[in-house]
This record gives structure tokens, sequence and C-alpha cells, in this order.
């Protein structure tokens, strides 16, 4: 194989950009060839192939970044230099880029959790130089089978290696992603001359210098910083402050057709996604719901729908974010704020990539705080926590895997497995086959940084409250929260120019979304199985909750995440209510939640054969923090039903030193199997009572007291529980 010379001088690198420039053309399909690197892509690509740098492109959505390590890849390989490693955090939706890489003729595959079949294969072409771009997840860099196995023989080959959604290296940054920490390894490790490339939309000064910071090590110089205006000169933003949940969904429902293509409506959470693409549909419009819950198979469907313009919008979370490139995207809107203008510029910045002109709409809601708040509790947690799952660890005779090692410490799975990547990260802990173990290396508590980014968060959310209600140039705002030094009024977004929309809302659209929001009952999926590892803690209780233990599906009001009762049972459930005497508005939502079931599916009124009977009495389970409520929802829901209180689930003497977790399933368990009790005085009543109960409770945010309850219950002679309560979470 004749490899291109090295460029040293004036005219090699003129060739070079040449060279680049033909690369370019192929990739955009451009037969005429006249398809011309801008010059901060032409520096990056220069600063790869012909000086072997490491370099950081900060650059607005749809500036061309992948195109900078396409033609890097292409020029490269021909230059003798193994394949190019990109780690992408979302590799589903690069589909796109993957078939513009192969117009260029640049031969890409994946690596990742759902074709673990082609692995080896996959490594047989790489090992044969048959592929130029190799795609990594990054959950694939802390895979001990990878990490051990597969990576180090890939660092060796790696020709470019490049970090896309590079903001996610940095805990300053709103995604920060530990997964991605493990590049830090890589990184080090590296031989020397390997260049390397990473990427981003959204970084602000701060990001800006960790991740560059990050980039100099193992190579011993600094990495070239190519930082760009952040301006999207096809975007209108815009802010519309309506009075509640029903007069936004209902000024979708009018306005959606009048937005330009089709476009994304970003909701805060999965229930939110749900409930607006149920009302959207039966308005008539044609949208789909993208979330964290939908399948692999559906998402695509779902991305594909859009991509061709089969449907107005894909209703979303943020599962539908970094990566999806859809160049004529004509809107966003976004139902409900989020809590960073960093992530919102980039949401927005799926909009207008290919098009003159695209509107961005925020429709912020009275809801938004509380959903801020609780994503934020889920950040690193205290030191006692993680000093406790080191100790664990430290004793241990074997590697402890996630299930295992749950029931022994205070955290849930989630959470407890992103604070283990983190330690992998620092060497406190090492990931191996069947668990995780102790490293014994002296580790610290950053208490600082974890405060500072705590801060961070919360000057974030101020800065999207004085961006919702800002009077001046919305663009520059934003751009200014990215610490872009060229920020300057724009001229289109609602402040700069007229208004484009208004607030009015039809009668017909308004009186729709009440009654969808207004819809009382949610399903409350009964536990099925118990949490691994109760029996280390001496709890006898593993697999299969018996059948003849469990509860049947029970009912909610609804959920705390809903935007339509969810913003009625908020403040009443919040931690900082006063407690009182269930609202009368509320008991007759209940009351008609009580009337569906009874006559929907498996309800005791349905006429089926196999209907579990009409419950003969109501039972509610003690509660330290709201007694009032909960006693009064079950007084009453007995006096309409014309049925017995037979009394309390109550608790324990010695509950009140139990300390019972909130987060960690097993922990859960242990401490409520020990805290909750029948008194003899109800087990009486249920032996007289001879059927089913109603359970009421205030709030399911686990299912495991219903659990417990149930099973504690139907111990106790209730030939059957029907759970029934005011909210769940999520």
């Amino acid at each position: 194989m004749t490899h291109a010379p090295h460029p040293d001088t004036v005219e090699d690198r003129a060739a070079l950009r040449a060279a680049a420039d033909a690369v370019l053309a192929r990739l955009v399909s451009d037969a005429g060839g006249t398809a011309r690197l801008r010059e901060d892509q032409w520096r990056a690509i220069e600063a790869l192939v012909a000086d072997k740098r490491r370099a950081l492109v900060v650059q607005r959505t749809g500036w061309g970044k992948s195109a900078v390590y396409f033609v890097a890849t292409s020029l490269l390989r021909e230059r003798g230099s193994g394949p190019t490693v990109i780690v992408s955090p979302l590799l589903a939706l690069m589909r796109n880029q993957v078939e513009a890489a192969a117009r260029a003729g640049i031969r890409a595959r994946t690596i990742n959790s759902s074709n673990t079949e082609e692995w080896e294969t996959v490594q047989a072409e790489v090992a044969a130089g048959e592929v130029d771009v190799l795609l990594v997840s990054p959950e694939r860099l802390n895979n001990p089978d990878f990490r051990d196995q597969v990576l180090p023989a890939l660092a060796a080959a790696t020709g470019l290696l490049v970090v896309d959604e590079a903001h996610c290296i940095s805990d300053w940054g709103h995604d920060f992603r530990p997964d991605y920490r493990r590049l830090r390894t890589m990184l080090a490790d590296l031989p020397a001359g390997v260049p390397v490339l990473a990427t981003t939309a959204t970084a602000n000064a701060r990001v800006t210098a960790d991740v560059a910071e990050q980039l100099g090590t193992g190579a011993g110089t600094d990495a070239l910083v190519l930082r760009g205006p952040l301006d999207r000169e096809s975007l209108s933003l815009g802010v519309l402050r309506l009075p509640d949940a029903a007069h936004r969904l209902a000024w979708l429902a009018d306005h959606l057709e009048e937005l330009p293509g089709s476009g994304i409506i970003y909701t805060l959470t999965v229930a939110a996604a749900e409930e607006v693409t149920a009302y959207l549909r039966h308005c008539g419009h044609t949208v789909t719901s993208y979330t964290g819950r939908t399948e692999n198979a559906d998402r695509q469907q779902a991305e594909d729908d859009l991509l061709a313009n089969r449907v107005k919008a894909l209703v979303a979370t943020s599962a539908l974010g970094m990566g999806f490139d859809k160049p004529d995207l004509g809107f966003v809107v976004h139902l409900g704020s989020p809590s960073s203008p960093i992530a919102y510029y980039q949401q927005v910045g799926r909009a207008g990539r290919g098009v003159e002109h695209a509107e961005v709409l925020l429709l912020p809601g009275k809801e938004d705080e509380a959903i801020w708040q609780y994503f934020a509790s889920v950040a690193f947690p205290p030191e006692e926590q993680v000093r406790r799952t080191l100790d664990v660890l430290a004793q241990a005779e074997r590697p402890l895997s996630l299930p295992a090692l749950e029931p022994l410490v205070e955290l849930r799975r989630t959470r407890l497995e992103t604070m283990l990547k983190v330690l992998d990260v620092d060497g406190a802990v090492h990931r191996v086959k069947g668990g995780w173990t102790s490293t014994g290396r002296p580790w610290v508590y950053d208490a600082e940084r974890y405060a500072w980014v705590a801060r961070q968060r919360a000057a974030e959310q101020q800065a999207m409250r004085e961006y919702a209600s800002a009077t001046g140039c919305r663009m520059e705002f934003l751009r200014r929260q990215l610490d872009d030094e060229e920020a300057a009024p724009c001229g289109r977004c609602d402040n700069c120019s007229a208004p484009r929309f208004d607030a009015k809302v039809s009668d017909a659209a308004l009186d729709a979304a009440k009654g969808e929001l207004g819809r009382p009952g949610v399903e409350v999926e009964p536990r099925k199985m118990w949490p691994t590892g109760l029996t280390a803690v001496g709890v006898d209780l593993k697999g299969r909750i018996p059948a003849g233990e469990q509860s049947f599906t029970g009912r909610a009001l609804g959920r705390l995440s809903d935007i339509g009762w969810g913003n009625r049972l908020r403040p009443m459930l919040a931690p900082q209510a006063a407690d009182g005497p269930v609202p009368d508005d509320v008991v007759q939502a209940v009351v008609s939640v009580l009337a569906d079931w009874a006559k929907g599916p498996g309800g005791w009124a349905s006429g089926a054969a196999d209907a579990p009977g009409r419950p003969v009495g109501v039972v509610t389970v003690a509660s330290n923090s709201r007694p009032r409520l909960v006693d009064s929802l079950g007084r009453r829901i007995a006096e309409i039903g014309r049925m017995p209180l037979l009394g309390a689930v109550e608790y324990t003497p010695e509950a009140a030193d139990l300390r019972i977790s909130r987060t960690n399933s097993a922990q859960r368990v242990l401490g409520l199997h020990r805290a909750l009790t029948v008194p003899p005085s109800l087990a009486e009543q249920l032996a007289a009572a001879g059927g089913p109960v109603l359970l009421v409770d205030d709030l399911s945010d686990s299912g495991w007291t219903l659990a417990v309850a149930s099973r504690l219950l139907r111990r106790a002679g209730a030939e059957g529980v029907f759970p029934l309560v005011l909210a769940v979470q999520g």
C-alpha cells in the first residue's frame, strides 16, 4: 500500500486542503466538487492529520462537527493510520451520519449493548483493516470484558480517537456521565502521535477548560481549542406564558398545525409525554411519544417517521437529544422548562439546521420547579453513604454485584451504579466479572466540588427563570450563558421583534384539555418479586411473592409527575405541607376512580366470572407525616361506599427507632418488615368481614409499603387487597 506523504511544506498542506475538500464533496454528495470546508473545520482537520494534535471543537449544532472527523478519518486512513474510534452516547441516532460516511467511502461499524452477537465479527474486521470507523458507546468502556480484552488492543491500533458530546466528560457540565470519565484512562494510554478530537455544541467556558485539560492527559501538549459563535440565524425564540396545563395543551391543539414542518414537543417527564400524546391524538394530530420507556424498535420507528415527515411531532423527553439530526426540523416546543439554559440550547438546536426559519417556543409551567427538585435529589450521595459502600466492598470476600450490594447499603440501584462508576474512575473500586471490588486505595470525598456543582445547578435554574421572564434578546441571553463572547441581539426572537403567537385558545380545545387532564385514575401495578439479597440482612423473603400474599392491581388518583392531577396533588403531598382532612374535590375524584375501577376489567362489579368480589371494608396505612389526611380519606371512602372502617396497619413499638429507606428497595423492605404490623383488633375484624378489603394510603413512591402491608393483611385473613392511594411517584 502506498501512503500519502506527510504534509511538511506549504505546498503539501495546500494539497491536503484540496484532498479534504474533495472528501467533503463526497460526504455531502456534491458531484460538482464545489464543497469547501469552513476555516475552523480545516484548522481542526489540519491539526489532526498534519500535526497529530488533540483538538476540542465547540460549535453550534449543525455547524458540521461530524464532517471534521469523517474527513480527517479518510485522510488519515489514506496515510496508513488505524481506524477511527468514535465514542458517542447515542449510537442509535447516528444512522444518518453512518450513511453519509458510506457515501464518502468510509466503512463504519458499531459495538454497543444491542449487538453483542456481532462483536467478534466486528473485532475481526477491525483487526483485518476492513473498518474505517468504529462507533462505541461510553458504557462499553466500563464493561470488564471490553475494558480488559478489547480496549487495550483498540487503543494501540487507533488512528484517531473522537469523543462526541464531550461535555459529558465534565462534571461541571449539564449532562455529566460517569462512563465518559473512563476516557481519561484511554487518553493516557494512547500511543504518542495519535490525534484526538472532542466535539460538543454545549459547553460554557468552565466546561471547555475542563475538557481541554483532560484532553491533554498523556499528550504532553495543550489541546487546540476551536470555539465559534453559537448564534443560530434560523431560530426564532419565544416564550408563551399560559395560565395552567390545560391552557398549554389547548394551545398546542389549536396551533400545532401552524408551526412549520415537523418538529419536537419536549416534556419534562415520561408521564407528561404520554398525557400530551394521548390528548393531541384525540384532537386529530399525528404525534408519537418518545421516552426512556419506549422500546428500541419503537424508538427507531418514531425517528424514521419524524425524518420522513410522517408525523407532525414527536412528544419526547430528553431521551431524544444528542445526536438526532433532521436538517429540516421546523420547530421545537418545550411544554415545561428544562432546568439548565445549556440543556435548553442543546435541545432547541435540533431545529433549523437546514431551513431558513424554525420556531422555538417555551411554555413554562408551575410544576417545573418541583420536577427540577426531584432530579436534583439524585445527585452524588452524601459521604456517609459512599463510605458505607466502600466498607462493605472492602469486607466482602468476593466481588459483589449490584443486586447483592444493594441490600447492604442505602442507595437505589441506579444511583448506586452511578456512584460506583465515579469511584471506579477515581480508583477506589474496580468493576470485574461478577461485580465490584474494593481496590483499597485511599479516596477523598470531594465535598467542595460536589457543593460547587450543586450551586451551579441552582444558578442554572435561576437562569431559566430569568430566561422565561426576560425582556431583552433571548438568543443573546442563551449565548451569554454559554460564555459566547460574540453574543448580540438576534433581531428575531419575540423580544427583538413582535411576538408571532398569542395566548388565545378555543373553548373546544380547552374543554377537551380539561377533560383529559381532569380524568382521574392511574393503575398501580403490584410488586411481584421481592428484592434480591434480603436473606443476607436477616429477612427470609426471596423470589416471587406468592399469589396468596400479593395485592390486586391498585389505583391512584394521579401521578405526581402528571401535568393534570399531579399539579393538584404535589402541594398536598409535599414534605413541608400541613396535615389536614382530605379536600372535598379530591374525595369526589377518588369516588370517580372507584366507580370506574369497579366496573372495569378486573373490577369487582365487572360481572366477570373471576371477579374478586366487592370490598367488605376499608383499611388504612398508619402515617407519621399525614395521619389526618390518610385517616380522613379512609373514613370518607368507607362512609360513601357504605363499608366499615376496619382499622389500620400500624407501626410496631420499635418502629420509632428504625430508619426506613426511601430509596433502596431491599433496605426499605427490611425496615417495613420490622415496622409494620396488623394489630389483633384488625385481625379480628378481617376474620369477621370475610372478603377483600380496600387498602388506603396517601402516596406510593416505590410500591413496597403496599406490598408489605398487603402481605400482612392476606396472612391475617383478608381474602384480597385492593390498594388505593392518592398519588404515585413518577
